[in-house]
């Protein structure tokens, strides 16, 4: 045991409001994994919304743990926040994985802790190791042999059935317990799957789960917001988009209840943070934000679409001291915002980067991704024309205001029309970098981008099957090097799963799921989007 860890859990602890701490006696103790460092795990809502729905349970203790620089470094075990104790004490351990690159961290959390890996090589002398969160529900093979138990859809309508299996069975011979899990809505079960598709599982009505910030701390990148979810879900149908398939139908709170939930925040935080895919599609959007700023509010919003964009929303916003506002074009040309079904136009584009202007903003930034199906040069280029044409018009209306490039490789995801189709090499991803930087930054137009190299591992992993859990299982340091040495050890085929189109009438790994979505429709907008003529190209790309 590190005194060193558990000093600076207390010292996390100590400036913590919120925090929930219970006795262990006749309680399930689980551990609420974030497989990463504590500063980006209490950035995620989900995390507090989960924290918070297990511990209202009177039969439970939940507890946190997070995974960061110093237990990366050394290996050292993780310990719980609230009380210090090692993962091997609780009875429970679920993991939350937003971000397939934290796969790597799932592996080493397990085997730093002295859990057996594999759940095969696991019993009842261990804990119950299960997995929920949006890699989850998108694609869940490449992690499936490491868990007992993985949740498909969202934890409110999971976790109320799922908690009574626990509380009688979890001391009960593993095999029968696994049984009883699998006979759930939603629950994944690898050891005992019946290969029925498993369907995804949504909360019908969010006004019965509130969501928002649980745990303050001034240690995390958001800490100065009080985080409140707005909607679920988004109808935009973007194609190279999770959200609109795993997470439909879309969801909007009640107004009054999110009035209730920013009036009880602010007695903690002056500044509101609206979350959601989709923020700027809530309906009563403009009457909500008048509102919050008449209770004297700060404001933040975690993603406005470029249209339609409202300048009251704006106006608001910027009165409620919001610094920085972020669009996401996605795309350059005209023809690729086709392609992908954004729905917005360069004129939309360059309006809404003038209405941004008009209010004083002082920093505006722009999400692009690259390497998009069908891309060439000429799309980069409409890039670099688009950016600075949104340049010119901050200049002139509002000389000082930063404009910054958020780039991105696209990553085809399970789940999505374009789950079939390739990644761009890394070779052409970075020479495309290259060109945006070169053009950009001499203009005075910062560009920050995803490493392509760790992007084409992300694609990896998110068209991954039961294969790649070998080679995460046999990475000895997680590094790009370590990565590509455990790839040739198991000698997996990375182009197959980066860099090949994959046949539509093939069975996909993760068609064990049932996300809500026909396979029918997916095709049809794979379709629509590239046309049969240029997807038979795309293997040459």
């Amino acid at each position: 045991m590190s005194w060193d860890k558990i000093k600076k859990a207390k010292q996390q602890l100590s400036r913590e409001q919120g925090t929930i701490i219970k006795d262990w006696g006749g309680r399930i103790p689980i551990a609420l994994i974030y497989p990463n460092a504590y500063y980006i795990g209490m950035s995620n809502l989900g995390l507090h919304a989960i924290y918070s729905l297990l511990n209202s349970y009177s039969e439970v203790v939940c507890e946190r743990a997070f995974w960061g620089r110093d237990n990366r470094a050394e290996q050292l075990p993780p310990l719980s926040l609230e009380s210090q104790r090692p993962l091997s004490d609780f009875a429970v351990l679920a993991f939350s994985i937003t971000y397939e690159l934290d796969y790597f961290n799932v592996v080493q959390i397990l085997r730093a802790s002295g859990i057996p890996l594999y759940a095969a090589d696991r019993d009842e002398r261990h804990p119950l190791v299960i997995a929920g969160g949006p890699c989850i529900i998108a694609n869940p093979l490449p992690l499936s042999p490491f868990f007992d138990c993985l949740c498909i859809g969202e934890a409110e309508p999971i976790l109320p059935a799922m908690l009574p299996i626990l509380s009688e069975g979890i001391g009960d011979k593993r095999d029968e317990l696994l049984k009883e899990l699998a006979s759930l809505p939603g629950a994944y079960v690898p050891l005992a799957s019946s290969g029925t598709p498993v369907v995804r599982q949504w909360a019908s009505s969010l006004d019965d789960f509130p969501t928002t910030s649980t745990i303050l701390t001034p240690d995390t990148e958001l800490g100065n917001l009080y985080l409140i979810e707005v909607e679920r879900g988004c109808n935009w149908g973007c194609r190279f988009c999770l959200v609109s398939n795993a997470f439909r139908p879309m969801r909007f709170r009640s107004i009054d209840k999110l009035i209730a939930q920013a009036k009880l925040g602010l007695k903690y935080r002056r500044r509101i943070g609206l979350v959601g895919p989709a923020v700027s599609d809530y309906p009563q959007l403009e009457e909500l934000l008048v509102k919050l700023r008449q209770m004297g509010a700060g404001l933040s919003i975690s993603s406005l679409r470029v249209k339609p964009l409202s300048r009251i929303v704006l106006r608001e916003m910027a009165k409620g001291g919001a610094r920085t506002i972020t669009l996401a074009p996605e795309a350059g040309s005209q023809r690729l915002r086709q392609v992908i079904r954004k729905g917005v136009s360069e004129d939309d584009i360059l309006e809404s980067i003038g209405k941004v202007a008009e209010e004083g903003i002082k920093q505006l930034k722009l999400y692009f991704m690259i390497g998009l199906p069908s891309e060439t040069d000429e799309d980069i280029e409409a890039i670099i024309k688009l950016a600075l044409s949104g340049k010119n018009i901050l200049d002139r209306q509002q000389p000082g205001c930063r404009l910054s490039l958020n780039i991105a490789p696209f990553v085809p995801k399970a789940g999505t029309s374009f789950q079939w189709l390739p990644m761009t090499q890394p070779s052409i991803l970075n020479r495309r970098l290259s060109l945006l930087k070169n053009s950009l930054a001499p203009k005075g137009i910062k560009v920050k981008s995803e490493s392509p190299a760790w992007s084409q591992v992300q694609g990896i992993l998110a068209r991954g099957d039961i294969k790649l859990a070998k080679v995460l299982a046999s990475i000895e340091e997680v590094s790009l090097a370590g990565w590509r040495k455990a790839v040739e050890k198991c000698h997996l085929d990375i182009d197959f799963y980066a860099h090949q189109r994959w046949d539509t009438s093939e069975k996909l790994p993760w068609a064990i799921l049932d996300l809500g979505t026909e396979s029918g429709h997916l095709k049809a907008e794979l379709n629509r989007a590239i046309g049969q003529d240029t997807y038979k190209k795309l293997d040459k790309a």
